[in-house]
This record gives structure tokens, C-alpha cells and sequence, in this order.
């Protein structure tokens, strides 16, 4: 009966310490159940990329999963009037195909699509500068070979997406 009882105090007062350090109320301190994105920001202006080079429609494919990624992850609202609290741009500065895997006799089984952007979140209100990257890079792969016969669009759509997910974390509150 007192190893039970002893048991059950012990429990309850490991318990507590758990309790109190597993959660914090700000996420900087550890575990925590608040968002890492801006609450003060409500609204974001994304206007379409520049792309400063020759491959065409990325701007618009990168600034549509940005647009999406925003609304899909984060509190904040796309309004596409110079009114939003803060402004998104950007400019891709280089788009590539990098020959990830060949073949024996030297086909390309597998390519890497690459795209590098700088981009600038700014606050309106201020002009004070939220997040500023330079040369920022995603890449996913696709597979051109016969058989499975992906065309380059969805690697230009699948690296899109990663770097708007890679951007849309680059916001986050900083740590």
C-alpha cells in the first residue's frame, strides 16, 4: 500500500514537471500551440514576380503557389491592392536544368528543375523591410525518360510549389 501510494505521488509530481516544461505560450520558448506567423499583419500583397530570364511562365506559376501557399498556411489574407499591410515581391534570377541521373550509356534519366529568386516582404505602413533573401533556391526533379515520360512543365510546377513553400516559411516570425 505505501510503495503504491508512494508510486502515485511520484507520478503525479513527474507529471506536473512535464506539464511545465513541455508547453510554452511563445513559440521562441520551446513547444507551443501559438502560431510563428506575424498576427499584426493581416494582409499581403503578392504582385506577380519578374523573371529575368528565358524561360517563360514561371513568373506566374511561382507567384500563383506563393499566392496559395499564403492563404493555405497562413492567418493572413491575399489582397491584391497597394492597401495590403505588406507587399511581397520578387524577381527570379535564374531558372536551370541540372542532369541528375544518366543511364549506362549516357541518356538523362532524371533532371533537376532549379529556380533562384530574391525577394522582398515589406511592410507599407513603415517600409521597414520583414524578410530579404538573395539568391534563394528550390529544385525538384522530374523524369523525361520513356515509360514514365514527365514533361518539363511538371518539374517547372513541382519546383514552383517547393519554393513557394520555402518562401512562405522564410515569413515566419523570426525565432
Amino acid at each position: 500500500m505505501a510503495i503504491a501510494r508512494s508510486l502515485g505521488i511520484a507520478a503525479v509530481g513527474l507529471g506536473a514537471l512535464l506539464a511545465l516544461t513541455s508547453c510554452a505560450s511563445d513559440p521562441r520558448q520551446g513547444y507551443s500551440f501559438k502560431t510563428t506567423f506575424d498576427t499584426e499583419t493581416r494582409t499581403v500583397q503578392v504582385p506577380i514576380f519578374r523573371n529575368n530570364t528565358y524561360f517563360h511562365g514561371v513568373e506566374a506559376q511561382l507567384t500563383e503557389a506563393i499566392i496559395k501557399e499564403i492563404q493555405s498556411k497562413t492567418p493572413w489574407i491575399i489582397d491584391p491592392s497597394p492597401a495590403a499591410d505588406t507587399t511581397l515581391s520578387g524577381t527570379i534570377t535564374n531558372v536551370e536544368l541540372k542532369r541528375t541521373a544518366t543511364d549506362p550509356s549516357g541518356f538523362v534519366q532524371e533532371y533537376g528543375y532549379v529556380i533562384t529568386v530574391n525577394f522582398d516582404w515589406v511592410d507599407n505602413a513603415t517600409g521597414k523591410t520583414l524578410a530579404s533573401r538573395r539568391s534563394f533556391s528550390a529544385a525538384d526533379t522530374f523524369v523525361p525518360v520513356r515509360g514514365v515520360s514527365e514533361k518539363i512543365e511538371y518539374g517547372q510546377a513541382s519546383a514552383a510549389q517547393r519554393l513557394a513553400k520555402d518562401v512562405v516559411s522564410e515569413m515566419r516570425t523570426q525565432w
